[in-house]
């Protein structure tokens, strides 16, 4: 089988069921499945999986995973897939009719190519906020690096809501660290940084404009409070994957008072002020996940 499309999914069932009907309106030729995993909802996601698979002659497997974590579920979905390249698209995305055809065929004109990733645009829930700042746009999994199928040099990474991997490099390589990325309503992440990162040293990893995917923004996460917990968690995240603990601490420890004085040296700076702000909060972020102080 050519290639295996993921969908994780924790208690969001209406997601998955426009999540799948996008899987179902496909241009790509060749034999594809559809791997649900249903990481402990209590929804009835079973259900709505079912009803699709009805509707359509393309393998739509369900598979219930018992152990909470979003990186958990995706070393399950690893598991259990049967194509060559394993496409991975969040329960709260929608993905375009050419998506598995634009992947597949980036993967198919080199073999030394391990990762493949794809744009992925923003649905609001109402208006995108005026107060975001650019640097902050990457918190909301947005993603348009190109407007070319280009690799993408270390640091830049895809992001999870649309991205994949061919399936022999886990082969060689462990897949996702389980002691990274989400679990439960925490926003633990860096799994997909830290895989990408060894998955570097063997392979390259492209990204394609072509194949891109819609991602849901709810109105819960359109505010500054949302943001600002983000970001201490990616602080968190940075920490806990990083192999260099006693640096970053002693960093955040002597920044933060600096990043205090400088909101209020900015005070009458509105923009300033959040930045400031937000490197207090990534500091303190850094900290808590060196100390393992986070819940």
């Amino acid at each position: 089988m050519k290639a295996t499309v993921a969908i994780c999914t924790h208690n969001r069932a209406e997601d998955v069921r426009e999540a799948l009907l996008s899987l179902l309106q496909q241009s790509f030729t060749d034999a594809y499945e559809v791997i649900v995993v249903d990481n402990r909802s209590t929804d009835n996601t079973r259900q709505v999986v079912q009803e699709v698979n009805q509707m359509t002659s393309i393998p739509i497997i369900y598979v219930y995973e018992e152990r909470l974590g979003l990186s958990v579920a995706r070393n399950r979905a690893i598991r259990e897939a049967k194509g060559d390249y394993i496409l991975f698209l969040d329960d709260d995305a929608a993905a375009c009719k050419n998506w598995i055809e634009g992947i597949v065929s980036v993967f198919e004109s080199d073999p030394r190519i391990g990762c493949v990733g794809g744009k992925i645009d923003p649905a609001w829930e109402g208006a995108e906020p005026t107060w975001l700042l650019p640097e902050n746009r990457t918190l909301y999994t947005i993603l348009d690096y190109s407007q070319e199928i280009v690799e993408m040099k270390k640091p830049a990474i895809p992001f999870g809501a649309n991205v994949a991997f061919r399936k022999s490099v886990f082969d060689t390589l462990r897949p996702f660290r389980e002691d990274l990325g989400r679990v439960g309503s925490n926003l633990l992440s860096s799994e997909e940084a830290e895989l990408i990162d060894r998955i570097r040293s063997r392979y390259t990893v492209y990204y394609t404009p072509h194949a891109w995917v819609r991602h849901k923004i709810p109105r819960s996460r359109v505010s500054r409070k949302w943001l600002l917990r983000r970001i201490y968690w990616q602080g968190v995240s940075s920490a806990v994957s990083s192999e260099r603990k006693t640096g970053i601490f002693v960093k955040s420890v002597l920044k933060v008072p600096v990043f205090l004085v400088l909101t209020v040296v900015f005070f009458f700076d509105k923009h300033r002020i959040f930045r400031n702000i937000s490197k207090i909060i990534y500091n303190n972020g850094l900290i808590s996940g060196v100390l393992r102080t986070y819940n």
